[in-house]
């Protein structure tokens, strides 16, 4: 798909398509979208951040007011879309994460999701995992299914509902979404990422079973972005979850830094240990705005020193060493032709697999080729949700 604006930066034109990807599930207005991303000076995170903050607060006032004069519906559609917008407006901010600018947009964010949950019969919940808790929302559904849901590398709970969660829903199936360490309401507790996700679900996964609606024989997994690794790793060590999805599919997280740094893991860890890596990292930063992004927000959200540290730790995210072959209930794997982060990850993980498995490859005829098929979520969220009902059928 060719970039409508942004062309000389992928990763501003990849993030004003989730955007637009997000109006299929009232998540954005095309105009709202496409006016502030001209007001923004293409490359300037400042910028990004202060017109989609911009947009945000007018939208949250608009709805406010629509909420004090009785008005549901509208106040539920507009602070659905602000919440959109504020988590928008952070998120190039995370190469310093005490700037005080992450935590108001990111507070907006939560604040008008919760207002938009609370007239919609979403409820919020507080996962207990290890002495702390895990923040998300379930959503009733009429059908006995249950899909449990978490983001990967960058999104939120909240940004799940146009992720999934609301087409699962209005298909009847329960669905339970939450961050866990690592992503925003996890993180700002100081939880960071950790490779054993299965000791993540697992505490999720007792919660919900102690639901007196949930049909344990029913429970499916749902992972998104760098949760295409994240879930399959969870289900190859918890044998409650009864079918699993990789939106999109990943089988190695270090496969990339491998590649850069030496070709496989041992030479990778052995030049990342040394001091002058820092140096090659910088010059990268500098002259590639996705990898900008991606050391910064990375060395906050697993906890590492530096950038050498985030691409080190990065190199134990995997389901090599025998763990994806360990995986034994029917999988689901999405591939995007045209995904900028994952580029063959889909078939890799697919090939690996041992279990009942399906692949759906999504392509740019489609408009479904970006990383987890952003501009395409009514298509791509139709084909996983078929899928489902078929298996729980």
């Amino acid at each position: 798909m060719r970039p409508i604006i942004f062309e000389k930066d992928p990763t501003f034109w990849y993030e004003t398509l989730r955007s637009f990807g997000h109006i299929a599930y009232g998540g954005a207005d095309f105009g709202e979208v496409l006016t502030t991303s001209q007001r923004i000076i293409e490359g300037d995170y400042d910028s990004w951040h202060d017109e989609w903050l911009a947009t945000a607060d007018r939208v949250t006032a608009e709805a406010a007011e629509s909420l004090a004069a009785g008005r549901r519906v509208s106040a539920r559609d507009g602070f659905l879309r602000a919440s959109n917008y504020y988590r928008a407006a952070e998120f190039f901010l995370h190469g310093d994460p005490a700037d005080p600018r992450i935590d108001v947009a990111y507070t907006g964010q939560v604040t008008c999701f919760r207002a938009f949950a609370d007239l919609s019969g979403i409820e919020r919940v507080e996962i207990p995992y290890e002495g702390t808790t895990l923040p998300g929302y379930l959503y009733r559904g009429t059908g006995g299914a249950t899909v449990v849901m978490h983001n990967g590398f960058d999104g939120s709970a909240e940004e799940l509902h146009f992720f999934a969660a609301a087409a699962l829903s209005e298909r009847g199936f329960n669905v339970l979404t939450f961050d866990g360490p690592g992503q925003p309401g996890a993180l700002r507790e100081g939880l960071v990422f950790r490779p054993d996700w299965e000791h993540v679900v697992g505490p999720v996964l007792d919660f919900l079973l102690a639901e007196p609606h949930v049909d344990d024989s029913r429970v499916a997994l749902l992972g998104v972005s760098m949760g295409g690794m994240l879930a399959p790793r969870a289900a190859a060590f918890d044998p409650r979850i009864k079918a699993l999805i990789a939106f999109d599919g990943v089988y190695d997280m270090g496969h990339i830094v491998a590649a850069r740094f030496g070709g496989d893991r041992s030479a990778a860890a052995q030049a990342l240990s040394r001091p002058e890596a820092d140096a090659q990292l910088s010059a990268l930063m500098e002259h590639d705005p996705t990898m900008r992004w991606a050391f910064t927000h990375g060395t906050w959200a697993f906890g590492a020193p530096s950038p050498r540290g985030y691409l080190t730790a990065l190199l134990d995210y995997h389901l090599g060493d025998g763990v994806a072959e360990r995986i034994t209930c029917p999988t689901l794997v999405c591939s995007a032709f045209g995904d900028f982060a994952f580029q063959g990850q889909p078939e890799a993980l697919y090939e690996h697999l041992t279990c009942d498995k399906t692949l759906i490859e999504f392509t740019e005829a489609e408009g479904a080729d970006a990383h987890c098929q952003s501009g395409a979520q009514r298509l791509a969220l139709a084909r996983i949700s078929d899928w489902l009902e078929r298996i729980f059928a």
